[in-house]
């Protein structure tokens, strides 16, 4: 069985953060998106990983080798961003007849995974949502037998969403299906949907469950990137996983926060739900609801649900007031 990552986007709505570093290696709670995933996948057994790169596709290679050294994996390369069902039929020579796995690479799931690699047939995640229309859809028996898979209906008959992890049997056929769809150039605006090649498996008689996640941390966008920030420094925290004691000269730190090392901090408040990147420099601030990066400085700002990039300098505005009686001053 081998794991089939994509992280081949190029993260246009967190510009411009992404414009030099891969959506995948945003930071998040100490870690990075494709850390998370990574870590999720090898805890439950899996050792065998391809990854299908694009965009800044050098500095995923690069953090690879230097965080998992001992990895097993391959790198295929999407050279033109042509959707997730093009990404994963790249990966046909790497796979061959192997099991798969797909997580997508910007998302974070809550779900068990060794139960999920225990499953006797095939399997897709679900979550219901208030408007389906904006995801690929699965629409269901009672007994979670998927009946049909449609990417972005327009009139939606079920509002369980595909979320973006997906455990096939039988690869010959999802290959042979994306094979299909490239050759009769089935695409929507030059892209090539999984969707479409899972459903012509569902028809070709080919049997899918459905398996609920527990939580879906789409990480694409700034206000879902800080919110699923806070709830893994939360979930760290009552885990007993992150535990530090930070002393930094005349700051207060309001846990959850995820410091790394070699930081300077003086006189500021950090937190609640702060990840900081390692040698960071912080004076007379505070920050809250947000991500830092490495390398940054930080001199007299008051931050909130705020991201900021890796060797970034920000100074706020310093006044020297005489103010006298009965005034009102707005410095915005």
């Amino acid at each position: 069985m081998k794991a089939i990552i994509p992280v081949a986007g190029a993260g246009t709505k967190l510009r411009p953060l992404t414009y030099t570093q891969p959506k995948a290696l945003i930071p998040i709670a100490g870690k990075t998106i494709l850390g998370v995933i990574i870590d999720q996948l090898l805890d439950a057994g899996v050792t065998e990983f391809v990854f299908v790169i694009g965009y800044l596709g050098e500095k995923i290679q690069r953090y690879i080798a230097k965080t998992y050294p001992e990895l097993s994996y391959s790198l295929v390369t999407q050279n033109d961003r042509r959707g997730t069902g093009h990404a994963i039929w790249l990966t046909r020579d790497a796979v061959q007849d192997d099991e798969v796995l797909i997580v997508l690479g910007d998302t974070i799931f809550d779900y068990n995974v060794k139960d999920l690699l225990d499953s006797p047939i095939s399997q897709i995640g679900v979550r219901k949502v208030d408007d389906p229309r904006s995801f690929g859809v699965a629409e269901l028996d009672n007994k979670d037998n998927v009946l049909r898979m449609v990417e972005k209906p327009l009139i939606p008959k079920s509002n369980m969403a595909l979320v973006g992890v997906y455990y096939i049997k039988e690869t010959k056929a999802l290959y042979a299906a994306l094979d299909k769809n490239l050759y009769n150039r089935n695409d929507e605006d030059g892209e090539y949907h999984l969707t479409h090649a899972l459903q012509q498996m569902v028809e070709a008689g080919v049997p899918f469950k459905a398996f609920r996640v527990n939580n879906w941390f789409d990480c694409g966008k700034k206000e879902t990137l800080l919110a699923t920030n806070a709830i893994l420094l939360k979930q760290m925290e009552e885990n007993g996983i992150n535990q530090k004691e930070y002393n930094f000269h005349n700051t207060v730190v309001i846990p959850p926060v995820n410091i790394a090392e070699g930081c300077n901090i003086t006189n500021s408040i950090i937190g609640p739900n702060v990840s900081i990147g390692e040698y960071t420099t912080i004076k007379y601030s505070i920050v809250k609801d947000s991500i830092i990066g490495s390398f940054a400085e930080l001199d007299e700002v008051v931050l909130h649900s705020s991201i900021i990039g890796n060797d970034a300098f920000v100074r706020g505005l310093s006044q020297s007031l005489n103010i006298g009686d009965n005034t009102e001053i707005d410095l915005g």
